[in-house]
């Protein structure tokens, strides 16, 4: 199984942005956990600030993956072209948040690529991840 994480605008500073929120483990630790813990699945990984990175990144990605786990980040809430890469491929996204979306700021709780993902895991911290993860497995096992 390859499954990419695609991580959008200001996850690089996950581990020192907004630890309220956020946490405080920086997300490439995370990464070599989720490697260890799933060694049968290659885990490949990208974060942009850019908007056409994350577009690019998902045409590059989204015909031969078996899955693709995506935090938008900000552009969650703004990007209909992101949205519209999420439904031009064929490989399954799912989109995941570390914070609860649904109860932050009136204008975080409208997400525009959710209506075009396979589902979306939000509020387990770094664990949406894994969450996903394990959501891929088990669609892999029907």
């Amino acid at each position: 199984m390859k499954i990419l994480i695609l991580n959008g605008p200001n996850l690089n500073l996950l581990g020192v942005r907004e630890p309220s929120i956020y946490g405080n483990f920086p997300f490439s630790d995370y990464l070599e956990q989720l490697r260890k813990a799933y060694p049968a699945i290659e885990i490949d990984y990208f974060q942009s600030n850019a908007e056409g990175a994350l577009i690019d990144k998902l045409h590059e990605a989204g015909f031969d993956r078996d899955g693709i786990i995506l935090n938008p980040g900000g552009y969650t809430h703004t990007s209909v072209a992101l949205r519209d890469a999420v439904s031009a491929i064929r490989t399954p996204v799912i989109e995941v948040h570390i914070s609860n979306i649904a109860g932050r700021e009136d204008f975080r709780r409208v997400s525009l690529t959710a209506p075009v993902c396979r589902g979306t895991i939000t509020g387990f911290g770094l664990n949406s991840y894994r969450l996903a993860i394990e959501a891929f497995l088990l669609e892999s096992l029907k």
